[in-house]
């Protein structure tokens, strides 16, 4: 259930949770979310097709300082491909099929989201 008061990490899981639906309603089938591996986390692993994809949700109220986008660094970066390497190594079926990382932006409330899907974001 959403809550209009949700602290930050609660957003970020209800956050977690309308990307995986609004994803799967284009098309793309849920694997695992919040998959965790040393010191990293994929909030979602689904598949596009044969594509094996690793979605980074990230979630701000409106107005906020720095937008969701903005808020990748370099050391998040990092931490996701060293934790999709992992989760490879975990999976040996999934080795062979082609990997991309898409990022899924939710800014406003999240009782009426806005969305912004990236594909491939880490080229």
């Amino acid at each position: 259930m959403l809550s209009l008061n949700a602290n930050s990490s609660q957003r970020g899981r209800q956050a977690e949770i309308l990307a995986e639906h609004w994803l799967a309603k284009r098309g793309l089938k849920p694997l695992n979310r919040n998959w965790r591996a040393g010191r990293g986390e994929i909030d979602l692993i689904m598949l596009d097709g044969h594509t094996l994809v690793f979605v980074e949700v990230r979630s701000r109220r409106e107005g906020a300082r720095v937008s969701a986008a903005e808020s990748l660094n370099f050391r998040k970066l990092q931490k996701l491909r060293e934790t999709a390497a992992r989760y490879l190594q975990a999976n040996p079926a999934m080795r062979r099929r082609a990997c991309r990382f898409d990022v899924v932006t939710i800014t406003g409330d999240l009782l009426e989201p806005q969305f912004q899907w990236i594909r491939d974001a880490f080229q």
